[in-house]
Parts: C-alpha cells; sequence; structure tokens
C-alpha cells in the first residue's frame, strides 16, 4: 500500500473526526410529564393500584386486563389503549 495514500487518509480523518462529532445533537434532559390513571390494561402483578377489591395494593393484581386495577399512564394516553379507561368499572 502506498505510504502517501495511508498517511493522507489518517490525516483527512484526523481533521474530520472533531467537526463530525461536533455536529450531533445533544441528547435533551429529561422531562416531566402530568400521568392520569388508566384501569383495565395492567398485567397480572404488574398494576400500580385498585379502586376496590382483594387487589387493593401494588402487584396484587390476579389477572390481566382487571377492570379495577390501574397503573399511570402518561396525559392523554388511556383513551388510545385499547381496553383502557380512566374510571374503574
Amino acid at each position: 500500500m502506498n505510504t502517501r495514500v495511508l498517511i493522507a487518509s489518517a490525516f483527512a480523518a484526523a481533521i474530520a473526526a472533531p467537526a463530525l462529532l461536533s455536529a450531533q445533537k445533544p441528547v435533551p434532559p429529561p422531562t416531566a410529564f402530568k400521568t392520569e390513571k388508566c384501569y383495565g390494561i395492567a398485567r397480572a402483578g404488574k398494576n400500580d393500584c385498585a379502586s376496590t377489591g382483594n387487589n387493593s395494593c401494588g402487584g396484587t393484581s390476579k389477572r390481566d386486563g382487571d377492570k379495577k386495577a390501574w397503573i399511570f399512564v402518561p396525559e392523554g394516553y388511556c383513551e388510545r389503549i385499547v381496553g383502557g379507561s380512566k374510571t374503574a368499572q
């Protein structure tokens, strides 16, 4: 391999690397978002709490999609989820 080409490639990489790295956008800081209770979508044992019944504590739901158990979701998402409801049934 030609040493002239090797040296030129190394020089080009050394000059281009800082320019490429500075072009990346910084990761934005995490933002706080509002939450709402969404009933009927929690998996068994993964609920945050429940309105009534024998699974009133977090993580005690015995079945998937319990209509009384809820989890926190970002505000405005509950209506978009199949089976989700803002009220206990």
